[in-house]
């Protein structure tokens, strides 16, 4: 009725302005509503400290911090705090591999082998039949998470790839999944052989400094010079309190204990070796969107997050197995289906730290978490978060 009283290009205006304002009402709205949830889970499990941040086309949404970096509360987690990213690293080193081979400096056809030539399995002829492409999408025929416990052990390298000789694959390469570790940091020496540089070195030179991921870094010596660091924790004990929530289940106190930083998947950079703060992450999500095409151009972004290989226990995963209709691992990447839309998303777990990345680029919309504990929490609040996506792509999409 109040537009009958103006002119047509002021009713639009006026339009224009209530509707911005609406639209800005249900942003901040869903901001603090997931805001309060995210801070609840991590109070509800006792999480020394984390980060989460949401990015919406080229541009950050939200970025909140919580807690502290260390029992002692001595520091803040800020939006530059660094974390240990786990199995998160393996994005950056899919992403650096295939960037290398596009530009033909390598061939993702390449038999591991020719560059780990001591890499052999009980099978005759068997290793030389794996190739780089089938390391980067877990898809070697290993059995799953072959010799990760003899990371933990005073080992070197060399000795730990010896021990291959004495496994048979469970499958043909492409013909079944098997996520891994130590055969994932092979791809290191492909990495290096094909520029003669390290793999720390390339990874700063195409991708940390081109996209300003200025806390980024690789490996541990690094990660113990910085100083605004989140410190590693594991459960020390469950304490029953003797209480119950508004729906009857048992609220437990947790014990986290400060640990030293462990050097173990460290010696798996391209599996795990990679540190970072919540906004390198911002970054990287931003570009993988592909509103970086300079350093993540189209074509590699497409090679990256096409489906290689089924990945059926995904479909079972607890907080998950809800929104699943289908799961795939790409290169470095796990591709998620959604009932409505697909997420491309990691996740990371080393000892006291968990990390959880995702974005789909039919919202536009990205989201990572970091957490210095090592807690199923941030699957709740990954899950919850890509539960509700589409409310928030709805509100941005309206505003259009």
């Amino acid at each position: 009725m109040f537009c009958r009283l103006l002119l047509p290009s002021l009713c639009l205006i006026f339009s224009s302005l209530v509707f911005q304002s609406a639209h800005g009402s249900e942003v901040e709205k869903f901001k603090q509503s997931f805001s309060k949830s995210v801070e609840k889970k991590l109070k509800e499990y006792d999480i020394p400290g984390g980060a989460y941040v949401i990015v919406k086309n080229n541009q950050i949404v939200a970025l909140e911090t919580f807690g502290h970096t260390d029992n002692a509360k001595s520091h803040p987690v800020n939006s530059e705090t660094v974390f240990r990213l786990a199995s998160v690293s393996k994005t950056f080193a899919a992403t650096l591999t295939t960037m290398l081979a596009q530009e033909q400096r390598l061939d993702l056809s390449d038999p591991v082998t020719k560059y780990v030539p001591k890499f052999a399995l009980a099978k005759q002829g068997a290793a030389d039949k794996i190739q780089l492409k089938h390391l980067l999408s877990h898809s070697s025929g290993l059995m799953r998470n072959a010799y990760d416990n003899l990371l933990h052990e005073n080992w070197s390298m060399e000795k730990v790839v010896s021990r291959f000789k004495h496994i048979d694959p469970i499958c043909r390469p492409a013909k079944c999944y098997g996520y891994q570790n130590i055969a994932y940091g092979f791809l290191e020496p492909a990495i290096e052989a094909s520029q003669g540089q390290s793999y720390e070195e390339l990874l700063q030179q195409r991708v940390f400094s081109p996209l300003k991921m200025t806390n980024a870094s690789v490996g541990i010596d690094v990660y113990k010079t910085q100083d605004n660091t989140a410190k590693p924790h594991i459960l020390r004990k469950r304490i029953d309190t003797g209480k119950r929530d508004s729906q009857g289940r048992k609220i437990n106190r947790y014990v986290w204990r400060t640990v030293k930083v462990s050097p173990d998947y460290y010696k798996v950079a391209p599996a795990a070796g990679v540190n970072a703060s919540i906004t390198d992450l911002a970054k990287w999500l931003v570009a993988n969107l592909g509103h970086n095409p300079a350093v993540l151009p189209p074509e590699l972004l497409t090679e990256l997050t096409t489906p290689r290989i089924k990945t059926k226990r995904d479909l079972r995963r607890r907080h998950w197995r809800d929104l699943l209709t289908d799961a795939h691992y790409g290169y470095g990447w796990r591709i998620y289906q959604l009932k409505e839309f697909p997420v491309i998303y990691h996740g990371g777990w080393v000892a006291g730290f968990r990390a959880d990345i995702g974005y789909s680029p039919t919202l536009d919309l990205g989201f990572a978490v970091l957490i210095n504990a090592e807690s199923s929490a941030i699957s709740e609040i990954s899950s919850k978060f890509w539960g509700q996506a589409g409310q928030l792509a709805l509100i941005d999409v309206n505003k259009g």
